[in-house]
């Protein structure tokens, strides 16, 4: 049944149904099979989504969607601008620590694209990056979002194994640091290779007038981890306190945003919240015929049989899910994929935060990886320009993004150091 069922999903996915009917479509065809109640299709639809915890996604799509188009994201990166001054590399530097505290708000790698393209890529072609580079590294650079807390992935893969958002969430931070340095490195090499000055100098007056403008953005962060790790907010009650926080900001502060503007966004941010919503729903009946014909023990005795290390189970894991990230979406990635890979890399000792991180950090590099990398799509859109170009400039840093994987991988501490400081 195993074979059936992935060659059905395999010729699905290849004619274009989505995700989630993909996995209903399997799903009530192998219950109808094996003469299975339909009720339990019912109980699964309702069973993954009955979770506090998801409410946070909504909140985080519409705190970053907010903060994008209200302002919060523009003065983040003047702010930042101004701080690099001179350094080598300062456009491209910038482009990464963008990236980063942005995707401390937002925690969307879509998002994190469309807000640093629509800025920051007229400036970079002028400073004499190039196009390909240009379009390589803001396509790439979205991906951090997924690594650096919130991230929605996380909060998926909290649902599905039951993980403490709390720690992984703390687990992020440092390889994000690491991803967003090892890009960084490479970003300094080329301008110093092709000679590309800042052509900036500090400025006192600018830094201290862009530090002023930027408080109230960087009270967003503050305002989410402050919350989680005061013990005052679960991570959802974070999520909607963070979100009214950037719409008195974008509306009154900034005065950026109409109520009419924040109605669009909030149309906008239910569309996408109910498609990955039905996603959990979907999946949560797969997974029940998956368990019930036991197929993650099947799974794991068959890894088991091949005496594989640790190191090599890793190896073969992130392989898998370089693999996967190229044709699906990380939303549905994590859903199809923790219950079938955590039973292997917990067989093998790997710690559960440790994997969870693994498992982000792979999907995090399959929003840039062709063909069907989301962020190829969204930087073609914002653009106007082809697949062929965006994908052109990939390559150096999706070789950085392994380099970081595989320090992430193998070094656990870079993962769990921080959740075994702040939470023993």
């Amino acid at each position: 049944m195993l074979t059936a069922i992935a060659v059905a999903a395999f010729v699905l996915l290849v004619v274009g149904i989505p995700m989630w009917m993909i996995f209903l479509i399997l799903a009530i065809a192998a219950m109808v099979w094996q003469g299975v109640s339909m009720e339990v299709v019912v109980q699964g639809l309702t069973g993954n989504i009955n979770n506090l915890v998801l409410l946070a996604v909504p909140g985080f799509i519409f705190a970053g969607n907010v903060m994008g188009q209200g302002g919060m994201a523009a003065r983040l990166i003047n702010w930042i601008t101004a701080l690099m001054g001179r350094v080598p590399g300062g456009m491209s530097l910038t482009t990464v620590s963008a990236a980063e505290l942005f995707g401390a708000i937002s925690g969307s790698s879509s998002a994190t694209v469309a807000a640093l393209g629509q800025i920051l890529y007229q400036g970079l072609l002028k400073n004499g990056y190039g196009e390909r580079f240009s379009l390589g590294l803001i396509t790439s650079a979205g991906a951090i979002a997924i690594i650096i807390p919130p991230s929605i992935t996380m909060i998926l893969f909290s649902v599905m194994s039951n993980a403490s958002i709390g720690r992984l969430f703390l687990a992020g931070f440092l390889p994000g640091i690491v991803v967003g340095t090892c890009v960084a490195v490479y970003c300094v090499w080329f301008a110093l290779k092709h000679k590309i000055t800042s052509g900036r100098s500090w400025d006192g007056g600018e830094i201290a007038r862009t530090t002023r403008e930027v408080i109230w953005t960087l009270g967003a962060p503050f305002v989410i981890f402050a919350g989680i790790y005061g013990g005052f907010m679960t991570p959802t009650e974070a999520a909607m306190v963070v979100s009214v926080y950037a719409v008195i900001i974008s509306v009154y502060i900034y005065r950026e945003l109409t109520w009419r503007d924040v109605w669009t966004i909030t149309r906008d941010t239910a569309r996408l919240s109910a498609k990955v919503f039905i996603i959990v729903a979907a999946s949560g009946v797969f997974s029940w015929v998956l368990t019930a014909n036991a197929v993650p023990q099947a799974i794991v005795a068959s890894i088991a049989e091949l005496n594989l290390s640790p190191a090599m189970v890793l190896l073969m894991i992130n392989v898998i899910l370089l693999i996967v990230g190229m044709f699906m979406d990380p939303n549905s990635a994590v859903i199809l994929f923790t219950p079938l890979l955590w039973p292997i890399a917990q067989h093998a000792g790997v710690d559960l935060i440790h994997f969870g991180i693994i498992f982000t950090v792979n999907l995090a590099i399959g929003m840039f990886s062709p063909p069907f990398g989301l962020n190829i799509f969204v930087s073609c859109s914002i653009f106007k320009v082809p697949s062929s170009k965006v994908v052109g400039g990939l390559f150096p840093f999706f070789v950085a993004y392994l380099i970081a994987l595989g320090v992430i991988t193998y070094v656990p501490a870079v993962s769990l150091f921080l959740p075994n400081l702040v939470m023993k």
